[in-house]
This record gives C-alpha cells, sequence and structure tokens, in this order.
C-alpha cells in the first residue's frame, strides 16, 4: 500500500508519500494550489503505484481550503480520506514528546494515520457532491442568526421609541407593525397621523386584521406615549426594518434551492413528523453520507452528542457531561429537530415524559430523545423506507 499525507493550506499544499513497510517514497514536498500543482502531486502518486486499490490519500477537514484538491482526487478515482484535525493533532501528538508542528511534520502524521488507523472510512463522492446542500444550509444558519439579531435591535429601539405599542400586539415582529414603524418610526410621528391614513396602513398590511379601532387605539396609545423623540433612533429603526425585510427575501430564496435538492435526494428523513424539508436537510448536509458510519454511536460522536468518559483509580465518571466536539450544525439541528418530533410523534413525546419522570433536566431528557432520533435516522437511511408511526 502507498499513504499519501497532504497539508492543505491556502496557496500551497506539502505532501508526503511512505509505503506499508514505513519506507519514505517521497519526504515532504511542496505543490502549489493550482491545476499545474494538482497534476504534478498526481504524477508522482502514480509513479508509486498503478493500482489504484494500492493507494490512500489523506487529507485534514480544512473547510473551504481543501474543497478544490478534494475534488480534483475524486475526480481521478484515488481513494481519499478526509480526517478529522482534532484526531490527527492528537496523533501527531502521541509520535513525539517534543512540541513541533509544522506542514511537513504534518503531512508525514497524516500518511502514518493512514498507514495505522485501519478502520478510517473512505470519503465518497455523495459526501463530496452533498457539501452542495451544506453550504446552503449553513448559509441559511447564518442569514436566520443575522435577521434574529436585527430582531433584537427592533425590540430595543421601540422601546425607546413607542415602548407602549408591544402591550397592543400580540408581537413586534409582523408586517403590519412593521409596515407601520417603516413609514412612521416613532410614537410622535404616529400621534400626528391622519386616522384614515393610518387605518388604511394598516389594514392594507395586515390584509384586513386590523381596523378603524386598532388605529385609533395605536394613535391615542402615542400621543400619551412616554416615548422619546429621537431622529437619530428613527432613522435607525427604518432601516433596521428595511434589512430585515432583503433578510426575508435571500432566505426564501435559499430556501427554494434547499427543497430542489431534497426533492431530488428523496430522503425518508422528512417522513419523521416534526422533522421539515430545511431541518432535514441541514442533518443529511452535515452528516454526508451514511455508508461511512457503521453504527449510530459513530453519528453521535461525529455529531459531539456522545457522553464523555473520564475514570481514573477510585473515580469514577459520575457526571458525564456532552462531548461538543463534533460538527456544531449538526448538533444543532439534532437538538432542535428533536424538540419538534417530541411534540408531533407520541413515542418520542412518552420517551421524553419518561425521562423527565426520571428527574432529568429538560435539556438533559431531549438530548436523549436527540439520541434516539439519531438512531432512528439511521435505520431509515440505511433502509430508504419511510417512517411509519407506532401503532
Amino acid at each position: 500500500m502507498i499513504y499519501v499525507g497532504i497539508d492543505v493550506a491556502k496557496d500551497k499544499h506539502d505532501c508526503f508519500i511512505m509505503n506499508s513497510e514505513g519506507i519514505i517514497i517521497a519526504d515532504g514536498f511542496t505543490i502549489s494550489n493550482n491545476m499545474e500543482g494538482f497534476n504534478t502531486l498526481l504524477d508522482r502518486i502514480r509513479c508509486c503505484s498503478s493500482r489504484q486499490d494500492k493507494i490512500k490519500v489523506g487529507l485534514e477537514a480544512t473547510g473551504h481550503y481543501s474543497y478544490n484538491i478534494l475534488g480534483f482526487l475524486l475526480d481521478n478515482g484515488l481513494p481519499t480520506y478526509v480526517l478529522n484535525p482534532l484526531h490527527t493533532n492528537l496523533y501527531r501528538k502521541s509520535l513525539s514528546l517534543r512540541k513541533t508542528k509544522t506542514d511537513r511534520v504534518d503531512a508525514r502524521s497524516i500518511a502514518a494515520m493512514l498507514m495505522s488507523d485501519v478502520g478510517l472510512k473512505p470519503y465518497t463522492d455523495t459526501a463530496y457532491h452533498n457539501e452542495e446542500l451544506k453550504s446552503l444550509t449553513r448559509y441559511r444558519f447564518d442569514k436566520v442568526k443575522e435577521r434574529g439579531q436585527l430582531k433584537q435591535s427592533i425590540a430595543r429601539l421601540v422601546c425607546i421609541l413607542f415602548p407602549e405599542l408591544e402591550n397592543l400586539v400580540s408581537t413586534l415582529h409582523m408586517a403590519s407593525v412593521y409596515a407601520l414603524l417603516e413609514e412612521l418610526p416613532g410614537a410622535r410621528q404616529i400621534s400626528e397621523a391622519h386616522l384614515t391614513h393610518l387605518k388604511t396602513l394598516l389594514s392594507t398590511a395586515s390584509k384586513g386584521h386590523y381596523k378603524r379601532d386598532m388605529a385609533l387605539l395605536i394613535r391615542e396609545t402615542a400621543q400619551s406615549s412616554i416615548g422619546s423623540h429621537r431622529p437619530a433612533k428613527s432613522l435607525e429603526l427604518k432601516h433596521t426594518i428595511h434589512l430585515i425585510r432583503e433578510l426575508d427575501t435571500e432566505i426564501q430564496e435559499i430556501e427554494t434551492a434547499i427543497q430542489a435538492i431534497m426533492d431530488k435526494l428523496h430522503s425518508p428523513i422528512t417522513t419523521i413528523p416534526g422533522i421539515s424539508y430545511r431541518m432535514g436537510a441541514m442533518i443529511l448536509a452535515e452528516v454526508g453520507d451514511f455508508s461511512r458510519f457503521d453504527s449510530p454511536d459513530k453519528v453521535l460522536a461525529y455529531a459531539g452528542l456522545s457522553p464523555s468518559t473520564y475514570q481514573s483509580g477510585k473515580l469514577a465518571n459520575c457526571y458525564p457531561h456532552m462531548e461538543k466536539r463534533g460538527s456544531r450544525y449538526l448538533r444543532y439541528a439534532l437538538f432542535n429537530a428533536a424538540k419538534y418530533v417530541c411534540h408531533w410523534d407520541a413515542a418520542f413525546a412518552a420517551y421524553l415524559a419518561k425521562k423527565r419522570s426520571e428527574g432529568k433536566h429538560y435539556n438533559v431528557a431531549v438530548s436523549h430523545a436527540a439520541k434516539k432520533l439519531v438512531r432512528l435516522i439511521f435505520a431509515l437511511e440505511k433502509s430508504g423506507e419511510p417512517y411509519h408511526l407506532a401503532a
């Protein structure tokens, strides 16, 4: 066997090649991050072995820096392994007591790790092409988080300009309130508005839900409001509402693209009550190819949901904390999906209630439900069968 370790960087990649006897074939050569460099690496590998099944190429999961070279290796049919940087870092430290870290040492450690760990699973084309879905779901996650921060700003600004408004409506974050505040961003502006205009504005934005009596109530409340007249804050409020509307449009466009990919995948994950195509897409995107995992426990470990273990002498693992070392996006998706599934599925609801009756905190009980959910998703993805509710 030929083992190739690649330490990925932005402009260049350091490579190391050794065989199964531990003999160094190519000691630390560097290639450029371009097609010429990629072809140079391919030629060096093929000079060492002409058989694809006798080659293992390993590199760390370094985000977008590794994406292009990973695609090149897969397109050329080379068995490629994507390693967890935490795993390779611990392995490198185990090889020597000296504190040594260079790109050349990292490449050699990756090659040595490929040779020593026979349980590693190769990266597949399915996982690689799933990166498109991962990009979309993570992009949506960031946009939704950004929108949430802007909504917090809306609440802060309304508290300054018209604090009584929050008690008049069910929520500040709806179309009618945004339409009102975008045109009349403050208690003074609302109090001076003509009642007919205010009624028309609210009725149009709420699709007839708010009528003249609501317009009159809001204006009368604004006339006696303690809200400050702050033109700078009013301008900030208008711009914040505008940004939220732009984000709404962007998120909707992203979700349309996610829906199109999910329609092609025909995954049974969306047959589980409580898991929408958005949350299901995030779980599928982060896991990648389920064939890489031998059991649901390995998916749990990948998500960082498995309990940590510590035992030394007489000290036992009295309170095993969640590891939280895997994909934070996958952990977020599984934990939140478990909440919804426990709400909509009777079997999961009973399981959650059982854990709560044992005295567990709600979040701890949900984490147990998330582990149960992972086992279910793993079984469905392996079989390809839809989920059937228990009779």
